[in-house]
């Protein structure tokens, strides 16, 4: 039996394929997202975390990103949880003319949170995330500041998405 190049190459892929599938249902994979009882148990878990107020009006936007994200039907009321959120923020010119005016900017956004017992104020988990965005610094003022209040936002809702997927995969390992 004569094989074609094409033909070969599917057989190889379909038999990689079924040997990858196998070791990972061996190892005890699980996807992180899939629909089932451990998602009720880390969405129950996510819903009963209270995001502590964050100060000035990159805190709120912070705060609105991780509410929609850990518990979109609104703060708990009996919380089990507390997460408290310290940013910092660090902006670098990178891009400079010839007349040392700058034409590019990274944004470093930075957040330190820790996950706090609400009876006990033990700190159940902490953790640093990070996200660093770029814009373009225009001659004109009002665009290069709009710029820089996307890439701010932008550098936010990553962060924001990091702590939430660590938070989940805290709760689905408890």
């Amino acid at each position: 039996m004569s094989w074609s190049r094409r033909e070969f190459c599917r057989a190889a892929a379909g038999v990689s394929l079924t040997v990858l599938a196998g070791g990972l249902a061996g190892c005890g994979f699980q996807p992180l997202h899939a629909k089932g009882e451990d998602d009720l148990a880390v969405s129950n878990e996510l819903a009963s975390v209270r995001i502590d107020p964050l100060r000035d009006r990159v805190g709120q936007q912070m705060h609105n990103f991780l509410r929609d994200r850990i518990n979109p039907q609104g703060q708990p009321v009996a919380p089990n949880y507390h997460l408290k959120v310290e940013l910092t923020e660090k902006l670098s010119e990178t891009g400079v003319r010839r007349d040392e005016t700058a034409t590019r900017a990274n944004l470093r956004m930075t957040a330190e949170f820790a996950l706090i017992d609400a009876a006990g104020e033990t700190v159940l988990y902490s953790g640093q995330s990070s996200s660093t965005t770029s814009y373009d610094i225009l001659d004109n003022p009002f665009a290069s500041t709009v710029s820089e209040r996307d890439a701010r936002e932008r550098a936010l809702r990553e962060v924001a998405d990091d702590i939430r997927t660590r938070l989940a995969l805290y709760f689905s390992r408890a």
